[in-house]
């Protein structure tokens, strides 16, 4: 009997091939970053992640050329594997750990989030996005009789935003548009109040462009809940320029300056990545339908004139 892997409803992966793909992702977020080397890793992660993480090892080996004096290896432990069935590729799976670099700063003891996508059978799992979540933001996953996790279409109707319509919306509202479905929080009116204070800085005047990041391994993915609602992950980026007053030029660090084309003479824009982690609501919810529990961000290029 031969089986249509483009139609059937198969696991992502079987749990060994999940432990597997996290051991391949930390080995090789060690090597990379021991040595401060973009390459090494660069075949397990992608997406949002693989943008922060490629840039970030980019600069750190203009600014620590000789590697990273102050490596501690990474160590993912008390995993636990999210594994959808789907038809078709991609094919992604949530992996649930526990890591040594705690970052809780007083929220308890934080989890790891890492989704894995893989976009065809010859090719390696790769980690596109990360949540560092507290045990308390991850919701109870929707799972069939067999234990397996069901993904929730982009363009589904069952949510109060549906995934594909995340990104659209979070760029609308962070660019002075309409708060809609989603709830007030450091990530949302705190981060738009942020934005304004920062624009009426004396000497310096900041602007923000957001821009939807929605496709290929950008592409948001969502996992049912058994609220009826879904814990869903999307990436925006967004463009932040900063012009000084005449006859003076904006500050630039030495991290975003390894990133930097073009010469500083009074602006600077920093191009960023940020990759957000939500729990939706069901559709039908009146009001703060979408909560973002994590966000995740980083430079990913500069350009100074």
């Amino acid at each position: 009997m031969t089986v249509h892997g483009e139609r059937e409803l198969l696991p992502a992966a079987t749990k060994a091939e999940a432990e597997q793909a996290l051991k391949d992702f930390t080995d090789a977020y060690n090597r990379a970053d021991k040595a401060h080397d973009p390459a090494l890793d660069a075949g397990r992660v992608t997406g949002p992640l693989g943008a922060i993480n490629q840039a970030g090892l980019k600069s750190r080996a203009v600014t620590s050329p000789g590697g990273n004096p102050a490596h501690q290896p990474l160590e993912l432990t008390d995993a636990t594997f999210v594994l959808p069935k789907k038809a078709g590729w991609p094919r992604w799976f949530v992996a649930d750990t526990d890591s040594n670099r705690d970052t809780d700063q007083g929220r308890g003891d934080n989890r790891w989030l890492l989704v894995f996508v893989r976009n065809g059978s010859e090719q390696p799992w790769e980690v596109a996005y990360l949540a560092i979540l507290t045990p308390d933001e991850i919701p109870e996953f929707a799972t069939d009789g067999d234990g397996y996790a069901e993904p929730v279409a982009a363009d589904s109707a069952r949510l109060a935003v549906a995934p594909k319509d995340l990104g659209r919306q979070y760029v609308s509202f962070l660019g002075g548009g309409e708060q809609g479905q989603f709830a007030a929080g450091p990530h949302t009116t705190a981060w738009r109040d942020q934005r304004q204070k920062a624009a009426k800085r004396a000497g310096l005047a900041t602007q923000y462009i957001d821009q939807v990041t929605d496709t290929g391994d950008f592409a948001p993915l969502a996992l049912a809940t058994r609220d009826g609602g879904a814990l869903a992950f999307f990436a925006t980026r967004y463009f932040e320029r900063q012009t000084a007053a005449q006859g003076y030029r904006p500050k630039v660090v030495p991290e975003v300056k390894a990133l930097m084309t073009g010469e500083v003479k009074n602006t600077v824009t920093k191009e960023w990545v940020s990759s957000q982690a939500v729990l939706v609501k069901p559709a039908g919810t009146a009001r703060d339908g979408v909560t973002i529990a994590g966000r995740l961000q980083g430079v990913t290029g500069a350009k100074g004139s």
